[in-house]
């Protein structure tokens, strides 16, 4: 199994910049990819972006231009940069792992986004 832990969340204005960070522990070698996730409250919770193992990257369309993700292997660590910032981004963020025997997710971070 693979342990996830999110940090970085907060309130931000409109405008402004946040890093959420994911550190993954435990069977990390058995990820294939690493996704972030968010969820406002009614809706379902939605692909933001994605890393596979050999580094190719998803953004969705609805933050293209403004969020992107990457990774450092040697910290197990996964960011998710989100620039420009919009109150739609408002929303819980989760950190998900895809390995070969299922999902594992992180508990979530809050980032706020006031107009």
């Amino acid at each position: 199994q693979v342990q996830l832990v999110e940090s970085g969340g907060g309130l931000v204005q409109a405008g402004g910049s946040l890093r959420l960070s994911c550190v993954a522990s435990g069977s990390h070698f058995s990820i294939n990819a690493m996704n972030w996730y968010r969820q406002a409250p009614g809706n379902e919770r939605d692909l933001v972006a994605s890393i596979t193992r050999s580094g190719r990257t998803n953004i969705a369309d609805s933050v293209k231009g403004r969020f992107t993700i990457s990774r450092d292997n040697a910290k197990n660590t996964v960011y998710l940069q989100m620039n420009s910032l919009k109150p739609e981004d408002t929303a819980v963020y989760y950190c998900n792992a895809q390995t070969w025997y299922g999902d594992d997710w992180g508990q979530g971070t809050q980032v706020t986004v006031s107009s």
